[in-house]
């Protein structure tokens, strides 16, 4: 072994690279372009920004904030300032000097708000800040379970939805870190992901059930745990994106960190168990793949792939878990292709979710180029092309 600790990083870092590099080799899958461009992140920032301009893309919601937040990344591994420009331009038209006006009355209108942080660092505009605090003091006030959860909605009394930590906690993580408010903002955004998944967990498969209703007046809440029925692909992948964002945030010492850590491997082992070993992607309920109208859903392949790639660069997992990884990327990318008119195009994606039973499920729209999966895909891409796949 080298004496010289930075050789040897480096020496594994290529080592991972040449692995990962064979692993997708290995992999390839029909449907994924010989000819594909060199970056396909650009390709798709660059096909979104033609098909909609700021105006057009649409209201705020969290679906477009998670796009933009991933064109962002985008932006700053590139340095490609219109990039930036069009996210600005989209902000700028809900944000002004005063702030927002918006009185967040469910955790899907905080999504966007991730952005305020990062947005202030980028470009010192005061009105970020000015937005960002207005959010941050909405989170006292917001309605809990008995046990701290945020309610998914002031409207859904007692109800936890298993995105719904995706929504606010990386937001409130964030604007600790940023502005000196880490006591509060670190433990209320980590406690949140353990009430969430201490009340969805399966523990015999590994995954997560996607909803929770405090008194189980619910329909779906009928049974001994007050809990929906089954497994859906993406209400998992919110969660498990939200442990590992809060894991990069949160200080080694802090006393929440171990959880977090346990959530990221449990999750990292039920991914594994369900995949599908054809395809390399996930079903849109996850554990009932020989459904005959089940199908593989791309945007939640996305996430898990990030979560098992960035958990393994992070050395939560083990490196037995590098192919799996690797295996969704490929199977992720072949959802991936370029049209005549030269725009990429993404497909398989569902459609925006509530709670329900297998038919609801099968039956959502399985959209190309939604924003679900046009910004679960940049995360996931950003992750395994260009920090070095699934191990730096």
């Amino acid at each position: 072994m080298s004496s010289n600790p930075l050789r040897a990083a480096r020496l594994s870092r290529r080592t991972m690279l040449a692995g990962t590099a064979g692993a997708l080799g290995a992999l390839a899958l029909p449907g994924v372009a010989t000819a594909a461009p060199l970056d396909w992140s650009r390709a798709v920032v660059d096909s979104t920004m033609r098909r909609h301009t700021p105006a057009t893309l649409g209201g705020w919601g969290y679906t477009r904030g998670l796009y933009l937040y991933g064109q962002f990344l985008v932006y700053k591994r590139t340095g490609e300032k219109s990039y930036l420009d069009y996210i600005l331009a989209w902000y700028d038209r809900f944000v002004t000097e005063n702030g927002i006006s918006n009185e967040f009355t469910n955790l899907d209108a905080m999504r966007s708000g991730q952005m305020f942080p990062l947005l202030y660092n980028e470009t010192g505009q005061a009105k970020y800040k000015t937005a960002a605090d207005q959010l941050r003091r909405r989170f006292p006030s917001y309605p809990r379970t008995s046990d701290g959860g945020m309610f998914h909605a002031t409207s859904k009394t007692g109800q936890l939805w298993a995105d719904g930590v995706y929504m606010a906690q990386p937001f409130l993580a964030l604007y600790g870190k940023t502005f000196g408010d880490r006591g509060y903002c670190y433990e209320e955004a980590a406690k949140n992901v353990s009430v969430y998944f201490d009340r969805l967990k399966e523990p015999t498969k590994g995954l997560l059930y996607h909803a929770y209703d405090e008194d189980g007046s619910e329909s779906w809440a009928s049974g001994p745990g007050r809990h929906s029925k089954y497994h859906w692909a993406r209400a998992i992948g919110w969660l498990g994106m939200t442990a590992i964002d809060l894991l990069e945030i949160l200080p080694a010492d802090h006393p929440r960190r171990r959880r977090l850590v346990d959530v990221v491997k449990f999750l990292a082992a039920g991914y594994t168990r369900w995949q599908d070993r054809t395809s390399g992607r996930w079903f849109q309920i996850v554990d009932r793949g020989g459904d005959k109208d089940n199908w593989l859903e791309t945007s939640a392949s996305a996430m898990y792939t990030f979560l098992l790639s960035r958990a393994v660069e992070r050395e939560y997992i083990g490196m037995e878990y590098r192919p799996v990884a690797a295996k969704g990327y490929c199977g992720v990318l072949s959802q991936v292709s370029t049209g005549s008119d030269g725009l990429t195009e993404i497909k398989n994606i569902s459609e925006g979710t509530n709670v329900g039973d297998t038919a609801y499920y099968y039956a959502r729209k399985r959209n190309i180029n939604d924003f679900h999966g046009l910004g679960a895909f940049l995360i996931m891409n950003e992750q395994l092309a260009f920090r070095g796949g699934v191990g730096y």
